[in-house]
């Protein structure tokens, strides 16, 4: 294992002292707990948006912390869940006055302590609601237990918006429920990632190989076998997102080529353009793209395509919303 780190042990924790120093009057920490992150930014009258995950995702979760997105993130350990107090606390720090829009992955973890935080909260008059992404369309044939991956961007974008437009917490809910109905995620892994802790593979694959439908943590996917070409790849991922939700000639969507990790830009953008000839010959129009790592896998080598279908103007207005975050800016 070849990673720049202290102890394999306290990787999270310096991991965030560094992007606390480097984003000095951004961001902060409550409680004297690190993994408890929130701006510093925080807007009166506002709904508070939340988020939570494992360390190893970055810019997820954490890094959509910022203007027009989120305002807190509990942060696990690398590929674990945040604690329930941790959440809380956030929760504590951030509302405002108009609830909390809990917004996170669909994993167990994440579930079950994000419940736990909702609890508490309820118990101090603080009302929330829940919701988690479910886009990865290979990892289950029932929606509801799908993995939340990459297409979460596309619902912090919406409930980001929904609610620096100081629209109510059902308002800001019906967003992001709105993103989740339209979009659907398709990925896959070229090479292994090394968690720190562990400090070898989370998998094998050989050097001629890659992992159709792999998830961001390892996750098995639904093949193994020889490499494909960017066409192919992008032929199969569009097949299986569009025949789980149409997108009709002259619908309008939005598209975002993820990285996992290291995989280079370059490849990304042929990746791109394999997917634009494809939806162009089934005359889909692309509204927006995102090109770039929004959802890693520590050094996971791959990639995720992720199509999520317009339906309103508003959902338009929302993706165009401007955003500034540490990691993250779009004008």
């Amino acid at each position: 294992m070849k990673k720049i780190i202290n102890r394999p042990e306290d990787y999270t924790d310096d991991m965030l002292r560094g992007i606390y120093e480097a984003n000095k009057g951004k961001v902060k920490y409550v409680n004297d707990d690190l993994r408890c992150y929130c701006t510093a930014r925080k807007k009166e009258g506002k709904v508070a948006i939340i988020t939570g995950g494992g360390t190893g995702h970055l810019p997820l979760f954490l890094g959509y912390v910022g203007e027009n997105m989120l305002d807190g993130c509990g942060v696990g350990s690398v590929f674990q869940s945040p604690s329930a107090e941790e959440i809380y606390n956030i929760s504590k720090e951030v509302e405002s006055g108009a609830g909390i829009l809990y917004l996170y992955g669909n994993y167990t973890g994440d579930i079950m302590n994000f419940d736990m935080a909702s609890e508490l909260c309820q118990m101090e008059g603080i009302e929330t609601r829940s919701i988690v992404g479910a886009d990865d369309v290979n990892s289950n044939k029932d929606e509801s237990k799908r993995r939340g991956v990459a297409g979460i961007f596309f619902m912090f974008k919406a409930a980001g918006a929904a609610a620096s437009s100081m629209k109510s917490l059902d308002e800001v809910l019906a967003s992001a429920e709105r993103a989740k109905r339209n979009t659907r995620t398709v990925g896959f892994a070229l090479t292994p990632c090394v968690i720190p802790e562990v400090g070898h593979p989370n998998f094998t694959l050989k050097d001629d190989e890659m992992a159709m439908g792999m998830g961001i943590h390892g996750e098995p996917g639904i093949w193994n076998g020889k490499l494909k070409t960017a066409d192919e790849i992008a032929s199969e991922s569009l097949d299986t997102i569009l025949s789980d939700m149409p997108v009709e000639k002259g619908e309008e969507v939005a598209l975002l080529i993820n990285g996992l990790g290291a995989t280079s830009v370059e490849e990304l953008y042929i990746l791109a353009g394999s997917v634009f000839k494809i939806l162009d010959g089934k005359g889909i129009k692309v509204y927006r793209t995102f090109v770039g790592e929004y959802a890693t896998s520590m050094e996971m080598a791959g990639a995720s395509i992720s199509i999520m279908k317009i339906e309103s103007k508003e959902m338009k207005s929302e993706l165009d919303m401007p955003v500034s975050t540490p990691f993250y800016t779009q004008v």
